[in-house]
């Protein structure tokens, strides 16, 4: 069969129609293009909007009480270097790692793209980067990470745009002020700060050298993620800029990447316990402000390093610990809020609620001091029922008529209770939460021993205001905030006005305290200067606690599990007070010694008789009523109305009846109520109202002398 030839006319006119479509097509394409760049040209930021960096989200540098950085969250942006400020070895060293034609190319690199390709289609993948500077500059600006070839396309039109909008210094400055180097910097200055810890304008060549390598693979190449492949990407980085001529091989065999010193990444571990205490109260403190910041704070490195060593020593096997450290002022010094942040999170001295045990009875006392009873006040070990309910001594025995002051050193539950009973559950409720307990607590009369759950923050502060004589403190971790440049958006400012409770009372508890470490259940926690404190274990071993305060430091610790289970051997007296011997011992070596003020005595006007008369003293005699008003006066004369009353001896005689009758009314009031009132002589109020009539009875082995210490129970 015969072929069919095409006529060499039509052949041409088809090539040419076909040359005239792509013409055509190019020159449509080349329109749009330009329109698209011109249209990108107009919508691009001012190169002042660009210099600004609010884009990337808040930067937040969280500095410890010396100013070293304890972390940085979000991005972390150093000083803006303009052009003439970088160093030349940074400049070169980023063209001649990611783009060598970038003084030459529009913006996209066609031979770059070619080159791109053919490694495509020989490997069967892209091995090989066609950005350009200004692509990348455009991405890390305005687009997403996305691998698409529709991101690419914008990518090309904005990189196009930016290079007929800004000038090929200015286009670098941008670059090297943006591009993320990892670990949270972005910018040459943010990263050699992180990374060398000084300036970028002094970046030498081999740590150039490095943080050009960088920007390939942030996270693989950040020399606090990996720094054998940040110095070997280095070495790559001098051999390119030998082979391009901007270093002499002299200069490129004297920069050795190797002998670059890397500063180590903070450690984040129970440090993060206080910052992510302290960063949310920021809300309350600032406005809102998408700014860098800098939030100065309390924390004391070497007592948070301290802290985190003694729980994790300490703390028995198993188990968890927790420990709170508060200045005279309320600074928060050391927090940790568990063995392991990384493993753990939850933050056991802040969010955890557990039983304190007699670590509570700071509050029974307290309560107790102030309705009148002092530490040498004789009360009574005995059996005692409330409701069904007979708390028990460790000892399982009864000291009889023992001192306040021993009571409370030995932990004594019988009394605790009493005392509670006495001055009102709901009053020792009240006095917890006037001291900063948050958490609900309990009336019913097993709260005298601890079972109210509490937080260890809070009872630590409970205990700060004994150590500052009644007045409240409050704890808090900000000491200021600032603005990267140094312009301040907060100051703490303390407050000394309120007073919870007097001055005399806090003598009296501190001396309970101080007794209770020195010949107590908290002798373990004895650093060799004054010590205030108390023990607390629960009910099976499952919380131990030891609170306490020397030198002006009030430091918090508990021990236990986080499923509340049983520790063999866990006591407050035991590995909490150890705990706290090892973190005082040290924490307060460098501060003067303080000797504890326990002979406070209440003012002048709290000692003078109780019938003195309001608007009149006794120079005028004048009488009120109950609501103010002066009652009439009765004529008398000047020496009757001065003339002392007769002695108490001297006074009529009162009915017999009625004196038995008001003993017996007192008497069962006494038993009504569960209480036994004794004075110094250990007489109880019936035998005291006998004795003021029938003078003191004889002394008998019954009563005999007071309990004197010896081997000391463990505490319940």
């Amino acid at each position: 069969m015969a072929r069919v030839a095409v006529p060499r006319s039509r052949f041409r006119q088809a090539v040419i129609t076909l040359f005239k479509i792509g013409l055509y097509g190019f020159l449509v394409a080349l329109i749009a293009l330009a329109v698209a760049v011109a249209v990108a040209m107009n919508s691009l930021p001012t190169y002042s909007d660009l210099i600004r960096r609010n884009d990337l989200g808040q930067m937040i540098r969280v500095r410890a009480a010396d100013g070293s950085v304890l972390v940085s969250m979000g991005p972390s942006f150093g000083k803006w270097l303009p052009y003439d400020r970088i160093p030349q070895v940074m400049k070169a060293a980023m063209i001649d790692v990611e783009d060598r034609r970038f003084r030459s190319h529009i913006g996209v690199d066609p031979i770059g793209i070619a080159r791109a390709v053919k490694v495509r289609v020989q490997t069967g993948r892209f091995r090989e980067g066609a950005s350009t500077i200004t692509q990348q500059l455009a991405k890390n600006i305005f687009l997403s990470n996305n691998r698409t070839f529709g991101r690419k396309f914008k990518e090309a039109i904005l990189a196009l745009a930016l290079e007929r909008r800004f000038s090929k210094d200015q286009i670098l400055e941008l670059y090297l002020n943006r591009v993320y180097f990892g670990g949270g910097a972005y910018g040459i200055d943010a990263a050699s700060r992180k990374f060398f810890g000084h300036a970028a304008d002094r970046l030498s060549l081999p740590e150039a050298a490095v943080i050009a390598g960088l920007v390939k693979a942030p996270s693989n190449y950040a020399p606090t993620a990996d720094v054998d492949a940040a110095r070997s990407r280095a070495a790559l980085v001098i051999d390119r800029m030998r082979e391009a001529g901007d270093i002499t091989a002299a200069e490129a065999a004297e920069a050795a990447p190797a002998n670059v010193s890397i500063i180590p990444a903070p450690r984040q571990n129970s440090v993060r316990y206080f910052t992510d205490w302290v960063l949310p109260q920021l809300d309350t403190l600032i406005d809102e402000t998408s700014d860098p910041i800098e939030v100065w704070t309390t924390l004391d490195p070497n007592m948070q390093k301290l802290g985190d060593q003694v729980i994790n020593t300490s703390t028995p096997q198993g188990a968890q610990g927790a420990l709170v450290s508060i200045d005279r002022d309320g600074a928060v010094r050391a927090m940790v809020g568990g063995r392991d942040y990384v493993s753990s999170i939850y933050n056991r001295a802040t969010q955890a609620v557990r039983q304190p045990g007699s670590s509570f009875k700071l509050f029974v006392y307290l309560a107790a001091l102030e309705a009148g009873h002092k530490p040498t006040d004789m009360v009574v070990d005995a059996p005692i029922t409330i409701n069904g309910w007979s708390p028990r001594n460790s000892s399982r025995a009864f000291a009889g008529s023992i001192p306040l002051r021993q009571a409370f050193a030995q932990s004594i539950n019988t009394v605790s209770v009493r005392l509670a009973q006495e001055v009102g559950f709901r009053t020792v409720a009240d006095m917890a939460q006037r001291l900063g307990i948050t958490t609900k607590v309990a009336t019913h009369p097993s709260m005298a021993l601890g079972a109210s759950e509490v937080r260890l923050l809070d009872m630590t502060r409970a205990y700060s205001q004994v150590a500052s004589k009644g007045v409240a403190v409050l704890p808090y971790g900000i000491r200021r905030v600032t603005t990267a440049d140094g312009h301040l958006l907060y100051q703490h400012q303390g407050d000394e006005s309120r007073v919870l409770f007097t001055p005399w009372v806090a003598a009296e508890m501190t001396d309970l305290l101080q007794t209770a470490v020195m010949t107590g259940t908290g002798r373990a926690a004895q650093i060799g200067r004054p010590v205030a404190g108390k023990t607390g274990t629960t009910t099976s071993n499952k919380d131990g606690w030891f609170l306490g305060f020397s030198s002006g430091l009030t430091t918090g610790i508990w021990m236990g599990r986080d499923d509340k289970g049983t520790i063999p051997g866990l006591l407050g007296g035991r590995a909490p007070a150890r705990a706290f011997h090892d973190f005082m011992i040290r924490a307060v070596a460098n501060r003067p010694i303080e000797n504890f003020e326990i002979e406070a005595k209440p003012p002048d006007w709290q000692q003078e008789p109780d019938d003195e008369t309001w608007f009149g003293g006794p120079d005028n005699g004048q009488q009120v009523d109950q609501d103010g008003n002066p009652l009439p006066q009765q004529q008398q004369q000047p020496d009757q109305r001065e003339a002392a009353p007769p002695p108490r001896n001297e006074q009529p005689d009162q009915d017999s009846s009625a004196e038995t009758t008001d003993r017996l009314d007192q008497e069962w009031l006494d038993r009504a109520v569960g209480r036994d009132r004794r004075d110094d002589r250990g007489l109880s109020r019936a035998e005291m109202v006998r004795d003021r009539r029938d003078g003191p009875p004889p002394r008998s082995g019954r009563r005999g002398d007071p309990v004197q210490p010896g081997s000391v129970p463990p505490e319940p």
